[in-house]
């Protein structure tokens, strides 16, 4: 789970230095409307995060699936007397 927890902060991290990136070009006024392109795509950025939240829960269904449970375990301990 921590791996996951990994994954998510370098997902969100690199979101926000995309974001900075735009914002930092527009202040300096190169022509690029983010705002624009923002308005144009913002449902894509909703179909990327749905499909990766897809494959992540389908990875972990996985992952849960092929565990396979210790037997030892699960059985009560025998006392030698």
């Amino acid at each position: 789970m921590a791996n996951g927890k990994r994954k998510d902060s370098l997902v969100w991290g690199l979101i926000l230095v995309v974001i900075g990136a735009l914002f930092l070009l527009d202040s300096f006024d190169i022509r690029f409307d983010a705002w624009h392109h923002l308005a144009n795509l913002w449902p894509v950025i909703l179909i990327v995060w749905g499909a990766w939240k897809l494959y992540l829960g389908l990875k972990e269904a996985g992952a849960d699936k092929d565990k396979v449970p210790d037997k030892a375990a699960d059985a009560p301990a025998k006392s030698k007397k």
